[in-house]
């Protein structure tokens, strides 16, 4: 099993908080926690870019943005204006959910061209393209990764954590064998303890995704001492 040191695994952590019902306050204290674990991102709804970016602003700790959340199925033109709109809020990475029902029935072009548009939008930052992988088979997942790729996204990301399932192993492990070995593979959804967050990323994912990464830090072993 892969080890980590606590700043390793922090550095690869996307410290989320989307559920609709999260106020100001949670808003706070999740980039008040990304602080001072050092966190990757906070990743948050649109609507709390700016207020995340304030907090956060000139520190290693970034803000990533979801677009098109969680069911990717509005006009692409509403995904890209909502990319622009994060972009000029501060958003620094852009977590969008792919066309799920195009992408089944393979509709690869206008998922391309979807895609393509809001890696423009983000203006050279990061697109993390969300799959949705309990709801595609195989062959859907490999053609979502090869769309990515060819779109100039930078990470595909297994789940939105409101979807049917989670990350697992095999799909992680399905997306990295896909997308080779230098493209990002972000795990996300149903990661809750250290035993899974380490599984994942021995399956090859380079990021994570989770609201309990200050549990799973805490879970670590302690160093062994220095003799």
């Amino acid at each position: 099993m892969t080890q980590l040191t606590a700043a390793q695994l922090a550095a690869l952590i996307d410290h989320t908080l989307l559920k609709p019902e999260a106020t100001t306050q949670d808003i706070d204290r999740l980039c008040a926690e990304a602080l001072e674990h050092k966190f990757c991102t906070v990743c948050v709804h649109g609507s709390r870019v700016a207020r995340a970016y304030a907090l956060v602003e000139e520190t290693p700790v970034k803000v990533a943005a979801v677009v098109g959340f969680p069911h990717g199925a509005m006009d692409a033109d509403a995904k890209r204006y909502e990319t622009e709109v994060a972009v000029d809020h501060g958003a620094e990475e852009i977590d969008v959910v792919v066309n799920i029902g195009r992408l089944k029935e393979g509709d690869h072009r206008a998922v391309f061209r979807e895609l393509r548009d809001v890696v423009e939008a983000a203006d050279e930052r990061a697109v993390k393209v969300i799959l949705e992988t309990s709801l595609l088979t195989r062959e859907e997942i490999l053609h979502g990764c090869k769309l990515s790729v060819d779109a100039g996204a930078r990470f595909v990301k297994t789940s939105t954590g409101f979807g049917s399932a989670g990350a697992t192993v095999e799909n992680v492990r399905l997306m990295r064998e896909a997308v080779g070995p230098t493209f990002g593979v972000k795990a996300s959804g149903g990661i809750r303890d250290l035993a899974t967050a380490l599984a994942m990323v021995e399956a090859g994912a380079t990021r994570l995704g989770c609201s309990a990464g200050v549990q799973i830090l805490k879970s670590l072993p302690p160093p062994a001492p220095v003799r």
